[in-house]
């Protein structure tokens, strides 16, 4: 699978640490950063990332900052991505099944490698659901579609 990952400043340990495991799975990982410790901007990554599932040079996403929050945010001001702000299995498999989400983000702060290792099992193995669900995405993506639904 194509996944592209991004991470602030303060993801950046986890990101490299998932990156390096996700390759050793046999994954494709495009890495956009940051690459280092120095303060950045979360935004920018989060955005980052959500270009890279728009233009289809990945499949799924994943974004880190220090509590996933930020750059979750800042993801999903692309209608082209559905970022699910992740602490858990069990969110990351109910964002894919419910929401088709095509990519998550973890707090570095808030969860260690082990947890975001499961995390990141449970959104790539787990398919949407679709059905009732679908109607409910497509409301996501066209706002239009929730005056009809």
């Amino acid at each position: 699978m194509h996944i592209v990952m991004t991470a602030d400043h303060a993801g950046v340990d986890l990101k490299d640490e998932l990156a390096a495991w996700l390759k050793e799975q046999g994954h494709d990982v495009l890495d956009l950063g940051t690459h280092g410790h120095e303060s950045v901007d979360y935004p920018r990554f989060g955005a980052l990332m959500a270009e890279a599932l728009a233009d289809g040079r990945a499949e799924r996403g994943i974004t880190i900052c220090g509590s996933g929050i930020g750059v979750a945010i800042a993801a999903n001001r692309n209608p082209a991505c559905r970022c699910a702000q992740v602490d858990e299995p069990l969110s990351a498999a109910l964002g894919r099944k419910h929401n088709d989400a095509n990519a998550i983000a973890m707090g570095a702060r808030l969860i260690g490698p082990e947890m975001a290792k499961a995390c990141v099992i449970a959104f790539l193995t787990t398919e949407f659901e679709g059905g009732r669900h679908q109607r409910r995405v497509d409301q996501l993506t066209n706002p239009s579609e929730r005056e009809t639904a």
